[in-house]
């Protein structure tokens, strides 16, 4: 790390997509010192078990599932909403685990995915035109303009939301909600009756047959606790960088900075701009970092960031989300996965199959079809394994609620269905039954290139 940099270094570079229009700036400075006195939401040695744990993804010995929320809202805000986003991440990894034999590392868009870079950074409507909805830790989404003026005591709020879903989330995972043995009751209401329940209904049942086993010959919650509890993380976009230089601390133990907003935080795809001001604030955070890596990228692109976010190679630090589109996947993703093969740098490869397949339906609503983010992800398998890069991990924009507002999926929502439950703020994300069909599909898809891969190295 270059031995100038602080946490506010990035001030003296170049930033996109954060807000330059508060009415009173002084207002947003003294949120930002009383954002400083708070207590961290997150610590370092947790941040530091994640990056061991995605540095075993990096070996191929793990798996990454990160999910959540495209962006957070305050309106809807609440613990069930919480709970059935955390299930239905601990549904998928099982079934990611039971068909790929390999631990699941957990990390959930959640407690600080808030702020969204929008295409324009205004939009009109009858006539009218307001700033971009931006977030809710930024304006609100009701078109007026009270709404849309920026508001730094949003921040605030956010900050309050995030350490109450932290706090509800460490409950989950730690306090036996996740136990195994309650593997049948996580089943999401409206998924019971679909075929995805019945198919995770039968992986239960066989999970449960593993158990009983296990606790005939002495291996129980009693005797091993790791089966009551489960290990989970949080992540969002560092975005908003005053409130991520507000939550930057040094580490006791260490002496090293972490941002504790959050476990891991990653840069987007319009702001990775090497000379920028959001790679100058994660060069310098020991947190592990992720990078969107989209179609307009080279190969010296992309080894360029690398350097820059990770020049000691460490294990679990950078993990870089492909994110292309299925039909740009194929072109663009093979030579990038072959430069960092090639100068063996340690990073870990995900997908990011969401961001590259939206579209605008008929009817208005934006989307995404199911079987595009699919293709993608069964892309990304293939072509990890044809260049001898594991396949990391898939980032996926999804919620445990019942919503219509990506096609497709195993009941063929159409456009026509898009209107009846389109909840997001923000961008369409998978509903629990598309989650998990995807989920199952995924651990086909690794299954089957397992068995390939022990058949030709036979």
């Amino acid at each position: 790390m270059n031995e100038r940099w602080t946490p506010a270094s990035w001030r003296d570079h170049p930033g996109k997509h954060m807000p330059d229009d508060y009415p009173d700036m002084s207002a947003l400075t003294r949120v930002e010192a009383e954002l400083r006195r708070m207590p961290p939401l997150v610590f370092a040695g947790e941040a530091r078990r994640l990056k061991h744990l995605l540095g075993q993804v990096s070996e191929g010995r793990a798996f990454l599932l990160q999910g959540g929320d495209c962006a957070e809202s305050f309106k809807e805000f609440s613990a069930d909403n919480i709970r059935d986003t955390f299930r239905l991440i601990l549904q998928m990894a099982v079934i990611l685990t039971f068909a790929g034999g390999k631990p699941v590392v957990k990390v959930g868009r959640m407690a600080g995915q808030f702020a969204k870079p929008r295409s324009a950074p205004i939009e009109t409507q009858g006539g009218v035109t307001l700033p971009s909805y931006r977030g809710d830790n930024i304006n609100g989404m009701e078109f007026t303009p009270e709404a849309r003026t920026p508001d730094p005591e949003r921040l605030l709020k956010a900050y309050a939301q995030s350490s109450a879903t932290l706090n509800l989330l460490r409950a989950f995972a730690g306090g036996g909600y996740a136990d195994l043995y309650n593997i049948h009751r996580w089943t999401l209401g409206f998924v019971e009756g679909s075929p995805q329940g019945a198919r995770y209904r039968e992986l239960a049942d066989k999970i449960s047959e593993t158990l009983s086993f296990m606790a005939a010959i002495g291996v129980t919650p009693e005797t091993q606790p790791d089966l009551h509890r489960v290990e989970f993380f949080t992540s969002h976009e560092a975005l908003l960088l005053g409130f991520e230089e507000a939550m930057t601390r040094v580490d006791s133990t260490s002496g090293d900075w972490y941002d504790t907003s959050a476990h891991l935080v990653w840069i987007g795809e319009r702001t990775r701009q090497l000379d920028g001001a959001h790679v100058e604030f994660c060069k310098g955070i020991k947190n592990p970092v992720g990078v969107k890596v989209g179609p307009t990228m080279e190969p010296d692109d992309v080894l360029r960031v690398v350097e820059a976010l990770n020049p000691d190679d460490e294990p679990g630090r950078l993990t870089l989300y492909g994110r292309f589109g299925a039909d740009k996947i194929g072109a663009r993703l093979p030579m990038l996965m072959n430069a960092t093969r090639r100068e063996g740098r340690r990073v870990v490869w995900a997908i990011d199959p969401m961001h590259g397949n939206t579209l605008t339906a008929n009817n208005g609503y934006k989307t995404r079809p199911f079987d595009r983010i699919l293709a993608e992800v069964k892309s990304f398998i293939e072509i990890a394994e044809a260049e001898g890069v594991h396949p990391g991990g898939v980032h996926l924009e999804m919620t445990g609620q019942n919503v219509t507002e990506c096609l497709g999926g195993a009941r063929a929502l159409s456009e026509g269905d898009l209107a009846d439950r389109y909840h997001t703020h923000c961008d369409p994300r998978l509903n629990g039954e598309q989650a998990l069909e995807l989920a199952f599909l995924v651990a086909e898809k690794l299954k089957t290139e397992k068995l390939a891969g022990l058949k030709a190295a036979e």
